[in-house]
């Protein structure tokens, strides 16, 4: 297998991958989605009765909101993730109690009027490990109304629940090879015209292929030409492939936590049928 052509910029991730099949390419886009480790909200504890601020005026402990649907809001909230520095609690030192290595606890204080956004949570210690969004609305507060909670976010897996899904948009399609007939492919208006993705252009009133990796083998092209005038067919070793992350991991870190995660399946694998075989 062969990776080429690709582009990881930030959180997006886009590469063509030769030599593979659709059982390696599916299985890539499944680990992508539910086996990388990410850090995310699991549990809040929450303020009751009244709270005051720096002035004394006292705000009711309430929203617009139930407990468990702003709680399941902050779980949502993607949290900068170092996975060289966290362990999962089960597996720490600390026997699952929590400590720095496997948790990171935030506070939120807010009193109304106000929109709160994810960037009102603080962390208890680094300010890096703020909320990658800072803009997401979680709920809103009127005159008079306040929250005060306490946040605990701990390692997970996607497959475990959607909080703990690092990459959103995975995907994969055929590397489409396209062929157009000089002989039978007149004028060539009609196919470039209905290519909604404009990868066929009329250049001295032939048709030629100017974005061959846009097509998304629709034939709207195809359809409107005569029969074998253009032939498009995808090619089932070779795929393009894209995905993007939440902001937790960088695309970078996501994709070889994910090609690591694979060798290590497949070798496991491997050494686990040889001991059988013996």
């Amino acid at each position: 297998m062969k990776i080429e052509d690709m582009k990881v910029e930030g959180n997006n991730a886009r590469f063509v991958m030769s030599g593979a099949s659709v059982t390696f390419m599916n299985a890539l886009r499944r680990v992508l989605m539910a086996e990388i480790p990410k850090m995310a909200i699991e549990t809040v504890e929450f303020h009751m009765g009244s709270i005051s601020d720096e002035n004394g005026k006292s705000f009711e402990s309430t929203g617009p909101l139930f407990d468990e649907m702003l709680a399941h809001r902050l779980g949502l909230v993607p949290i900068p993730t170092d996975l060289s520095l966290y362990k999962f609690r089960k597996e720490c030192a600390c026997g699952g109690e929590g400590c720095p290595t496997c948790t990171i606890m935030f506070s939120l204080n807010k009193k109304g009027p106000c929109v709160v956004y994810s960037g009102d949570l603080e962390p208890l210690g680094d300010s890096k490990l703020s909320p990658v969004d800072k803009l997401i609305p979680l709920t809103k507060l009127t005159e008079d109304e306040a929250i005060l909670i306490y946040a605990t976010a701990q390692l997970g897996r996607g497959r475990d629940h959607a909080k703990w899904q690092v990459t959103h948009g995975s995907g994969y399609r055929l590397y489409p090879t396209i062929k157009v007939s000089k002989a039978k492919c007149e004028g060539a208006k009609d196919c470039a015209s209905a290519c909604p993705k404009k990868v066929i252009a009329v250049k001295e009133g032939k048709a030629q292929v100017v974005n061959l990796e846009a097509c998304n083998l629709c034939m709207a092209c195809v359809e409107a030409c005569e029969k074998g005038a253009i032939t498009i067919e995808g090619d089932e070793t070779k795929f393009i492939f894209q995905f993007e992350t939440d902001g937790s991991l960088a695309a970078k870190d996501a994709l070889l936590y994910a090609l690591g995660h694979l060798e290590s399946e497949f070798s496991a694998l491997h050494d686990s049928i040889g001991e059988m075989m013996e």
